[in-house]
């Protein structure tokens, strides 16, 4: 948006300075979008249609002339004051450039949204398993692997393997034969190959499998 006090020659081509210069700095805008707003918004910010508004006291024919010429999205909006209280506001020109957001694009925005909060759900979820991980007791350490991050007192307690979609897998020292095993939660994979080390799988998809899975963190301390 491009405002002047009065009528100004040069309020539509500072105007589409601006605008030229915003589309060439799409990683700083997004960046500016997300570090106030969050990454949720700054995924929805679409650069297929791009619109410049300019306000001011008034346009000239001229102006009119000059943004039907243009392939941009362009409004021309005239300001009137009414006394100390009243503004109004007059549409003069209005061009829909040729750039519009597609059905897609708005598909693949909500997405790519969708994805970020997902990855972000998924990263304060191996946040959480790391530290109930580390206060387990004394002498726990954490230790990266090429393919997973292993905790370890004497040996491996627990391998906690990098965040899928949706959820989260660890290994544990525990033999499945004395846990009843849950379907979507705890799997035996003693005969399965899979990264890290440990028979029991357990699948963390939210905060309240952390919670639920306490017990078998326990039994993996102790068994190691």
């Amino acid at each position: 948006m491009e405002y002047k006090r009065g009528t100004d020659a040069g309020v539509i081509n500072q105007g589409l300075f601006y605008l030229a210069w915003l589309v060439d700095h799409r990683a700083e805008f997004e960046r500016l979008v997300r570090d106030r707003l969050g990454v949720t918004a700054a995924s929805q910010v679409l650069w297929s249609g791009p619109r410049l508004i300019c306000i001011a006291g008034d346009f000239t024919r001229y102006d009119v002339h000059a943004v039907r010429e243009h392939r941009r999205s362009i409004d021309l909006v005239r300001y009137r004051l009414f006394g100390r209280d009243l503004l109004g506001l007059e549409t003069v020109a209005s061009v829909s450039g040729g750039m519009q957001a597609s059905r897609r694009a708005r598909r693949q925005a909500v997405a790519r949204a969708a994805a970020d909060v997902q990855g972000l759900v998924m990263r304060d979820l191996a946040g959480a398993v790391d530290e109930v991980l580390l206060g387990l007791g004394d002498g726990v350490n954490r230790v990266e692997r090429k393919t997973y991050r292993a905790y370890q007192r004497l040996r491996n307690l627990a391998c906690v393997c990098p965040p899928q979609r949706s959820k989260l897998l660890v290994y544990l020292k525990v033999d499945p034969k004395d846990v009843d095993l849950v379907p979507g939660f705890t799997r035996d994979v003693s005969g399965l190959g899979h990264h890290g080390t440990g028979d029991l799988e357990v699948q963390l998809r939210t905060l309240g499998d952390v919670e639920r899975a306490q017990d078998l963190f326990r039994a993996s301390y102790a068994a190691a």
